[in-house]
């Protein structure tokens, strides 16, 4: 009896795996102005695992230009005693357009061998002719999603429901997810989805994901 795939598609996020994640900048932010790491990223990019009005969500929605972003988050910041640029924390996120070749190969041989692939990305307009041109898009997908053109950002099922649909109609249970943040994980598997964290170790996420597609049903 032929063997089936247990997966016909699998979603990526970009920041924090196919680059270095944006959210390690939070433990320079926090030595820097003496606070927890938690503290730095609630200020910045609000509360992560939810989505909400924090400035930065609105900005990855499309709701809020960058300038006006940097605004809020500096003076919510300030009427706390602390000083925080928006464009200073950029300057602290390690790799800058650093890309992860093995993500990128691994990505290329999905398609190969016949998975549909997909990017979600929580961004903002402004990054857009940064971030585009780090990966051949068009080569490792079969679908690509900015939060910003969309006005849905991840954790909101939508987005994944979205990138589902787009992808032919693909029933949750039979795709894969990977980001960097646990709460976007928490709520892909909330449909469905298989969840795979991308840590600094980047090879064990591809490890996982691996053991996950070498499932197969009779």
């Amino acid at each position: 009896m032929t063997a089936t795939l247990l997966v016909d598609a699998v979603v990526f996020d970009f920041g924090g795996v196919y680059t270095p994640s944006p959210f390690d900048a939070m433990i320079t932010l926090g030595a820097r102005l003496g606070i927890e790491p938690s503290e730095a990223m609630a200020h910045v990019f609000g509360p992560y695992d939810r989505d909400t009005d924090h400035p930065w969500h609105q900005a990855e929605r499309g709701e809020l230009d960058l300038s006006a972003t940097r605004d809020a988050i500096l003076a919510s910041a300030q009427a706390e005693g602390l000083d925080i640029d928006l464009y200073d924390v950029f300057g602290m996120m390690s790799g800058g357009g650093e890309v992860r070749p093995a993500m990128v190969e691994r990505t290329r041989e999905l398609r190969v061998e016949g998975y549909r692939t997909a990017l979600i990305t929580n961004n903002v307009a402004e990054l857009r002719d940064f971030w585009r041109p780090l990966l051949p898009l068009d080569e490792l997908f079969d679908v690509v999603i900015d939060s910003s053109e969309v006005g849905m950002r991840k954790p909101d099922p939508r987005i994944f429901e979205m990138a589902l649909t787009q992808l032919g109609g693909i029933d949750p249970t039979r795709s894969v997810f990977l980001d960097d943040y646990p709460g976007n994980i928490t709520a892909a598997e909330a449909l469905g989805m298989r969840g795979v964290l991308v840590e600094a170790v980047f090879d064990d996420a591809i490890r996982q994901l691996d053991a996950i597609l070498g499932a197969r049903t009779p």
